[in-house]
């Protein structure tokens, strides 16, 4: 059965593939003391579909807007991914956490 589009941004690869991206990061699993990155991750990959759905609904500089921000929200959701793909320890009660960068000591 094949999926109709009722809306622009339906069509687009991009949508599509963003879609697919939010639900592989809603499917990863994070260690529970990073529960903070998982989060985020979640909310910057649903930023990336929302924003391109968004764009497509507008023309000039606003669309734009809204793909450069989805591209952004992009980088941020594969950063959080390598981070835990890396195992780098990170945990909110460090000196490294979600409100800021590490403080170098």
């Amino acid at each position: 059965m094949q999926h109709t589009s009722f809306f622009p941004h339906e069509t687009l690869r991009a949508y599509q593939q963003a879609v697919q991206v939010s639900r592989w990061v809603s499917a990863a699993r994070f260690p529970r003391e990073m529960a903070w990155l998982e989060d985020q991750a979640q909310r910057s990959a649903e930023s990336v579909v929302l924003n391109i759905a968004e764009g497509r609904g507008r023309a000039g500089q606003a669309q734009r807007n809204h793909y450069e921000i989805a591209c952004a929200s992009a980088s941020e959701a594969c950063a959080a991914l390598d981070l835990v793909v890396m195992g780098v320890p990170v945990s909110s009660n460090s000196n490294c956490g979600p409100s800021g960068l590490c403080s170098r000591a």
